[in-house]
């Protein structure tokens, strides 16, 4: 290869392409016009093939440095746009796109939460009465442990706080998305595991609620609870949307049905696991701490609930306009 022909070549697109990077660099990405953002990603292409050509053909540590530095400044412009982007598209999302999708899918975040509540009240019901139907859902040590000693047993996660919070979290994910696959047999298993949720906190409730122990388990239960049963229901909504696709998949073929109402669990999907790490972090270390008082983790669980509700109330300034319209 004659180096010095080869460079008068190739010198005109280094230095045109150091001249759109000074101007991306010093204004931002967005001040290239749409044609010169093309240019800058097929001279990237370009300037790359020749730093492997000039090591290849070892043309001089100086040339191979000033076309590594071109290199390295094209990539760092084009991707760090590339995720900024992605960033901006993750803020819309969590900003207007969580509240939308679970506004439209109202009826199945309903539905779901229906469920867990009959199965709670249920339980709360029939245990306060039967303590052999409570033996049924409760187990046998933790019901040792209230009616017997007087003790609940969240103080167990006092000192192995990462621990865990970290278990929690993880199975707190792992539930949400059995909801979430239950849809897959028809919304059986989802339906299963939103009643059975619900069957043991109403039957737990009862049992604490027996032995006066009522007002520091709902302290405990609250902060992170306000997170995490609305979590579970709309991972239950998706879970239901999935189960209507398959089971009444209404003008649409069955195939197509899938295709739209997964997306829309997608949604709720993305949205549900942000709120379930905060839970998981909240129960991990706030919940059961003894030097907070209760009234303290009453506010904070209302005051949490109060903002998720507002959160999901909120609506798009473009649907504003159109009602307005």
């Amino acid at each position: 290869m004659n180096i010095q022909r080869w460079i008068a070549r190739r010198e005109l697109n280094w230095k045109r392409l150091d001249e759109l990077l000074k101007q991306a660099e010093k204004k931002g990405l967005k001040s290239l016009r749409g044609e010169e953002i093309r240019q800058l990603a097929s001279l990237y292409r370009s300037v790359s093939a020749d730093l492997a050509r000039a090591r290849t053909n070892q043309v001089g540590e100086t040339l191979i440095q000033s076309l590594q530095s071109l290199a390295t400044r094209s990539y760092s412009q084009i991707y760090q746009g590339s995720r900024r982007q992605e960033w901006q598209a993750a803020w819309r999302f969590y900003r207007w796109g969580f509240p939308a999708a679970i506004q439209r899918n109202a009826g199945c975040v309903a539905l779901a939460t229906a469920l867990f509540l009959l199965g709670a009240v249920v339980a709360w019901w029939f245990a306060w009465r039967d303590p052999v139907f409570m033996s049924l859902l409760v187990p046998g040590e933790l019901i040792e442990k209230v009616r017997d000693r007087g003790e609940l047993w969240m103080g167990s996660i006092v000192g192995i706080e990462p621990v865990a919070s970290s278990g929690i979290m993880i199975n707190n994910i792992a539930v949400s998305f059995k909801l979430i696959a239950g849809g897959i047999s028809a919304g059986l298993v989802t339906l299963y595991i939103l009643v059975t949720n619900g069957l043991m906190i109403g039957a737990i409730g009862a049992l604490v609620g027996q032995n006066k122990l009522a007002f520091p388990f709902w302290a405990f239960v609250l902060p992170h609870g306000a997170l995490e049963l609305p979590a579970i229901f709309f991972a239950g909504a998706a879970g239901l949307l999935i189960a209507r696709a398959i089971v009444f998949p209404g003008k649409y073929r069955r195939i197509d049905a899938l295709r739209l109402y997964g997306l829309e669990a997608a949604q709720l999907v993305y949205g549900i696991v942000p709120m379930l790490i905060l839970a998981g972090i909240i129960e991990g270390f706030f919940s059961p701490n003894p030097n907070i008082y209760p009234l303290i983790k009453y506010i904070t669980g209302i005051g949490l609930f109060s903002l998720l509700i507002a959160y999901c109330g909120q609506r798009h300034p473009e649907q504003h306009l159109q009602s307005e319209e």
